[in-house]
């Protein structure tokens, strides 16, 4: 006991006390470990294991999956660079491919072997076949089980509940059902296996086994920036994880290759329609230069505006030289008719006329002749006159040609002038002709152009279309990295089990001690009792143990009780005046049942066998118990002397003639003796008796008389017996019970000593379990006592 707890006041961390806590609950956690532990083992005996299958594809970019599809990018028809492998690891997981997976695997129906606890799946060689007559996209949607029992290699047991009785059926025989008919086949090659045995066959949605391999599918990236991706699944069937992965990779290539295959298909069929219509505008194109040419009459403009140029260049010689001789020839014949008489004319003036020249020369030699003779002779002199005629004749002749000369230089200088206005307009309209063909043509080799360009990319359409890649390159096909299954882990199990069990009860443990408001032990409440002594702890007994000390008692409740007399002794004797002995001690509680009547009892009787001189008084006059106590089955082996036995407190108080001798009982204590004073009946008015003045006069008596008074009163929470005569009281032991009395209700008789209400309050802890004695059970009583321990027999 520490009288001055200052230090507990203080609730600080005590690691040793929460491992105290738990640790004398040992045996909860051993039973739940081995609890834990038997769950464990039959948790992997009935659970169905799972293998994992793993596969290794790497992701083929776009510019390398062929040169066919870089055809397209001329075309602006593919764009957007390289396909994310995040986006490839989704499309891998796409609905759709998983839908085709189960149908081709044909996962959305299950063939599995019945057992007591479990079903086992039969995939690889089941021992019957189911054939559905109804369309696939009946049986895709449908929900449907039933079970079969082999009798035969030619009949079998068929229900659709499981507990219905069964029809004998033979292989082969459509069997209506509410999905359509079916038709059951056995196979022989694992029939023998399964004869008589019960087989549960279940359809299944298949979207919504799709959903289900798509949430256990896992799928992720090697590295961030690689293109290897690893896929992996796990079931409890190793076949059909494997074939599984397989088939996804299959899917998922064919599906890309068809992708692509479609865009290609789309893009010539795109050119196809291309190519009509510019082979309608290419023909249009042509029909328009040909008409222009055959319009404006033209071949090639260039060569012909040349040629032009050249001719005009010629008829516009040609025509100055007409035109010269034109002149000439006018003049020379204005020459000749306005000449009268015999004058030479002009020779050799350039006219290109042979005739003219020639009579012209004739005509000058005649007249020369003419003038010559005419210095000699005279006009009528026949020579001269037949020069005259002669002159005359050849002048007719003369002016005959030059008319007819004029004339032809006329039309030819006419003739001349119309083709040089030909050729000026031919070549003044050259560069209009030439810009308008121009313009035509400049049509027609796009078309062309375009034309061949797209029967080019057409025959690169269809090389494209034949080179077509996949999407993927498989680096490892579908493989068991491990025979043994990856769950569940029977360490793991076993371990989490394991923890699960020690969790249990320390979860409980720890729930009960938070939600805990109940004393039990000396240690909790010197936790709240502040600066008030607490004498000690009284062990819990059961039906079998003795409820009061003994001879020579060794026991854990007597060395409880020794050890609160050698507390309260030292109580009374640091705080033992001049005045008063300081001997009179109540016992109370907060309510009734906390164990002070036990208290006083016991303590008393220890007291009394260290050779003290004792009294024992009932206060409690409301509920009396010392009488029936003392008068127990455990209390009649002892010596009771008793002069009134039915003259009590209550009497005394009450009857003025009555002295304390009269109602003080001896009781002898194995060599001592102890005295009594029981409560006597129950007053009608307890409040109002124990105000009695002769309530004072018995307190001092007894205190003279007696070295140590034990006073039995009512509990101090009922009612207000006990502080009414709480002036009386030295001492003040307050009993609470463990497990039953709040820590609260600790603070009440604290608050009362504050007040001075009370004084010299000390606490006891009644009914405290074994292994909660002492500190924590730290310590404990009883080290005289040996007991077996509770694993020896």
């Amino acid at each position: 006991m520490s009288l001055n707890s200052q230090n507990n006041s203080t609730d600080h961390f005590d690691i040793n006390e929460i491992i105290s806590l738990y640790s004398k609950h040992w045996k909860w956690f051993a039973l739940s470990v081995v609890i834990a532990f038997c769950m464990a083992f039959i948790y992997l005996r009935y659970e169905i294991p799972e293998y994992r299958a793993e596969a290794k594809i790497q992701i083929v970019d776009e510019g390398s999956s062929g040169a066919g599809l870089g055809l397209f990018k001329d075309l602006d028809l593919l764009s957007g660079g390289n396909t994310e492998v995040s986006d490839e690891i989704e499309l891998i997981k796409s609905r759709s491919n998983f839908i085709e997976v189960v149908k081709t695997l044909g996962l959305n129906t299950k063939i599995m072997a019945q057992g007591n606890i479990i079903d086992t799946e039969l995939y690889s060689n089941p021992p019957v076949k189911v054939n559905f007559i109804a369309a696939d996209s009946i049986i895709n949607k449908s929900s449907f089980t039933f079970y079969l029992q082999l009798s035969s290699t030619t009949t079998f047991g068929y229900t659709e509940e499981e507990d219905m009785p069964l029809k004998v059926l033979s292989f082969g025989t459509n069997i209506p059902t509410p999905i359509g008919d079916i038709v059951v086949t056995p196979n022989m090659e694992n029939f023998d296996r399964f004869k008589k045995a019960k087989i549960k066959v279940e359809v299944h949605p298949v979207n919504l086994v799709a959903q289900a391999y798509i949430e256990k599918i896992n799928i992720n990236i090697l590295d961030e920036y690689s293109n290897v991706v690893n896929i992996a699944l796990e079931d409890p069937i190793k076949e059909k994880a494997i074939q599984i992965l397989n088939e996804l990779i299959r899917v998922y290539n064919k599906n890309a290759i068809e992708d692509k295959r479609m865009i290609a298909d789309r893009t010539s069929n795109f050119i196809d329609d291309r190519i009509a219509e510019i082979y309608t505008n290419l023909s249009t194109a042509d029909q328009t230069a040909q008409d222009f040419k055959t319009g404006r009459g033209v071949t090639d403009i260039a060569s012909e505006a040349n040629i032009n140029l050249n001719v005009g260049v010629a008829n516009q010689q040609e025509l100055a030289n007409m035109r010269t001789q034109l002149n000439i020839a006018a003049s020379m014949k204005d020459i000749v008719e306005q000449q009268d008489g015999f004058e030479v004319l002009p020779g050799n003036i350039g006219l290109t006329d042979p005739t003219i020249n020639s009579t012209t020369s004739k005509y000058n030699e005649l007249v020369l002749e003419r003038n010559r003779l005419l210095k000699s002779s005279n006009e009528k002199n026949p020579v001269i006159v037949n020069l005259d005629q002669q002159i005359r004749g050849l002048k007719r002749n003369m002016q005959s040609s030059l008319s007819s000369t004029v004339d032809n230089l006329g039309l030819q200088v006419n003739a001349l002038s119309s083709q040089q206005a030909i050729f000026n307009s031919k070549i003044y309209s050259a560069p209009k002709n030439e810009r308008a063909l121009r313009d035509i043509t400049r049509k027609q080799e796009t078309t062309e152009q375009l034309y061949l360009y797209l029967l080019q990319k057409r025959e690169e359409a269809q090389i494209a279309v034949a080179s077509t890649a996949p999407k993927s390159k498989v680096i490892d096909y579908a493989y068991n990295p491990s025979p043994f299954p990856i769950s569940p882990k029977r360490k793991v199990v076993f371990l989490a089990f394991i923890l699960l069990g020690g969790l249990i009860p320390f979860s409980w443990i720890y729930v009960t001690n938070l939600l805990d408001n109940k004393l039990h032990n000396m240690h909790s409440l010197e936790k709240i009792s502040m600066d008030i002594p607490v004498l000690g702890e009284l062990p819990r007994l059961s039906r079998k143990d003795q409820k009061v000390i003994v001879k020579e008692d060794r026991s854990v409740l007597a060395e409880s009780l020794r050890i609160i007399r050698t507390n309260l002794d030292y109580l009374i004797k640091t705080k033992s005046t001049e005045n008063g002995k300081n001997n009179i001690i109540f016992v109370t509680s907060s309510v009734p049942g906390e164990g002070k009547s036990f208290l006083s009892t016991n303590l008393a009787m220890t007291i009394a066998s260290t050779d003290k001189k004792v009294l024992l008084l009932g206060a409690d006059v409301r509920n009396p118990k010392l009488y029936s106590f003392f008068t127990g089955s455990e209390i009649n082996k002892m010596p009771v002397r008793s002069r009134k036995k039915d003259v009590g407190l209550t009497e005394y108080l009450y009857d003025n003639a009555l002295e304390v001798k009269d109602i003080i009982n001896p009781m002898l204590v194995f060599n001592d003796t102890m005295d009594v004073i029981y409560s006597g009946r129950i007053p009608p008015n307890p409040a109002e008796l124990l105000m009695s003045k002769r309530i004072k006069e018995l307190f001092e008596e007894i205190s003279e008389k007696y070295d140590y008074v034990i006073v039995d009163t009512a509990p101090l929470m009922v009612v207000t017996d006990t502080l009414l005569i709480s002036d009386y009281a030295d001492h003040l032991i307050y009993v609470t019970r463990a497990g039953v009395t709040e820590k609260k209700a600790v603070q009440y008789p604290m608050k009362l000593q504050e007040d001075g209400k009370i004084k010299g309050l000390s606490f006891v802890v009644n009914d405290v379990k074994v292994s909660n004695l002492g500190y924590g059970g730290k310590y404990g009583y009883g080290y005289g006592k040996s007991q077996k321990k509770w694993w020896k027999f």
